[in-house]
C-alpha cells in the first residue's frame, strides 16, 4: 500500500493548515493511521492518529485544543486541520498507518508501532 501526503507550506505563526493523506493498496478491515513529525535534530514524535474502526482519536499534549484529526472513510483519506500554529510545529509531517489496528493510548502515538509510512510534507511556521 501507499500513503500520499499533501498540504505542507509556509504559515506565518497563528495561521492554519490542513493536511490530507490518501491511503491507497491496503485491503484492511481496521486500521490505525495518523500523523507524525519530525524536526531537524529531533525525534520523530506522534501528533494525532485514529481508529478506523472504533474512531478512537489521541493527540500529543502539546496540540490538544489547536489540531483536528478526522476520517473520510469513502475515499481512506485522514485530514489534519492545524490551527494557531506556532513556530515550534515547523517538521516534515508524516503519515503512517499500522495494520493491526489502532493501539492503546500507551502506544497508539509511538512511531515503532506503524510500519507503513508517507514521504513526508514540509510545515514551516513562521514567528
Amino acid at each position: 500500500g501507499h500513503l500520499v501526503e499533501s498540504g505542507g507550506g509556509l504559515v506565518q505563526a497563528g495561521g492554519s493548515l490542513r493536511l490530507s493523506c490518501a491511503a491507497s493498496g491496503f485491503t484492511l478491515n481496521s486500521y490505525g493511521i495518523g500523523w507524525f513529525r519530525q524536526a531537524p535534530g529531533k525525534l520523530r514524535e506522534g501528533v494525532s492518529v485514529i481508529g478506523y474502526r472504533d474512531g478512537r482519536v489521541y493527540y500529543a499534549d502539546s496540540v490538544k485544543g489547536r489540531f483536528s484529526i478526522s476520517m473520510e472513510s469513502a475515499i481512506n483519506t485522514i485530514n489534519l486541520q492545524m490551527n494557531n500554529l506556532r513556530p515550534e510545529d515547523t517538521a516534515v509531517y508524516y503519515c503512517a498507518l499500522d495494520p493491526h489496528g489502532l493501539r492503546t493510548s500507551d502506544w497508539a502515538l509511538q512511531p515503532i508501532s506503524y510500519g507503513h509510512w508517507g514521504q513526508g510534507t514540509q510545515v514551516t511556521v513562521s514567528p
